[in-house]
């Protein structure tokens, strides 16, 4: 597949299906306890990252979500990202 423009052929990338981490190691649990591990799961800007972006599956990033909420009600988690100045 060519493009006939002056840009050359189209590529295609193809993304390799992410596997669940919780699913895969059974020893890993999901605690609102646990803020390092639940920080890998927030972007920068403090808003849960989605399911393409971390490979998790539906139960568990329903559990993921649930647990940072409790977190953020905790104070363990920011609502926010950083501090604008």
């Amino acid at each position: 597949m060519t493009d006939q423009t002056t840009q050359g052929p189209m590529r295609r990338y193809y993304t390799r299906p992410r596997v669940c981490q919780f699913c895969t190691d059974h020893s890993i649990v999901i605690d609102y306890k646990q803020a390092e591990l639940l920080r890998r799961y927030i972007s920068d800007d403090g808003k849960i990252r989605p399911r393409r972006q971390t490979g998790t599956c539906a139960k568990h990033q329903r559990e993921l979500a649930r647990a940072i909420k409790r977190a953020r009600h905790l104070a363990l988690l920011p609502f926010t990202g950083e501090v604008l100045r």
